[in-house]
């Protein structure tokens, strides 16, 4: 399941009888209230995507299609990705100290993540306020943006200062 789905009309009421921390609460019962100290903790089943990986395949599943997701849905993943796999070749052929190649390969990485944590950010405010415009949401979309503009002039930075020295012996400049 690549696409995020709807629950199915019969799972609808127990999503929306939800509050904000989590809790269950009745139909009849305000949302804004909290049910009775004495109560203990309500048990919630999670339905659908919101399931619970039962194992270790299915974490790695899951993963998988968040990278899927990632790659297909987002262009400048999909930049990223091929402009990180140039650069590690180049150092592979460049035969960069081991060393190198690995702070090569965390700075592609950490962009690679930060990409992947601006879309899930992205995916989370939209689920909460919807087509509406907030302030707040704009500000949580820049940031994580933001983060991901930081940690890809920092990789280019740092992409510069391993592979352009021995690029130009090589090419005798």
């Amino acid at each position: 399941m690549l696409v995020p789905q709807e629950p199915s009309p019969e799972r609808r009421p127990m999503l929306r009888d939800l509050n904000r921390d989590g809790m269950r609460t009745s139909l009849d019962q305000p949302a804004n209230t909290l049910p009775n100290s004495t109560d203990p903790a309500p048990k919630v089943r999670r339905l659908g995507a919101w399931a619970v990986a039962g194992d270790l395949p299915s974490s790695f599943r899951y993963a998988a299609q968040g990278l899927i997701y990632g790659f297909r849905s987002q262009r400048n993943f999909r930049i990223h990705v091929v402009t990180g796999a140039v650069v590690f070749f180049l150092g592979l052929w460049l035969q960069l100290p081991l060393e190198q190649l690995a702070v090569l390969v965390l700075t592609v990485a950490a962009v690679l993540v930060l990409e992947l944590i601006n879309t899930a950010t992205e995916a989370v405010v939209d689920l909460a306020i919807g087509r509406r415009f907030h302030p707040l949401a704009r500000i949580a979309k820049d940031c994580a943006a933001a983060a991901v503009l930081v940690a890809a002039i920092s990789s280019l930075v740092i992409a510069v200062l391993l592979l352009l020295p021995p690029l130009l012996a090589r090419l005798g400049v």
